[in-house]
């Protein structure tokens, strides 16, 4: 771990905190690794996400019902 890690405390139902624990000892990582490397994953997952949306903000938006008659329309609902 390195100098600039904080120290958090973070309540796991028990058998997730089992399988964790299994999964460290299995994979010769400590649980923080596995945590976080679960937390990155889902922060990047986030972060892709929001870079998705910024991409698509000028695209032109229709209404749910507009959707609808249009794939009730070409036979697609």
């Amino acid at each position: 771990m390195s100098s600039l890690s904080k120290r958090s405390t973070v309540y796991f139902d028990e058998n997730i905190h089992q399988a964790l624990r299994m999964r460290a000892v299995t994979s010769n990582k400590s649980l923080s690794y596995i945590v976080n490397s679960a937390v990155q994953n889902l922060l990047s997952e986030d972060h892709e996400d929001l870079l998705a949306f910024e991409q698509r903000v000028n695209e032109p938006s229709i209404s749910y019902e507009t959707l609808l008659n249009d794939l009730k329309t070409n036979d697609k609902l």
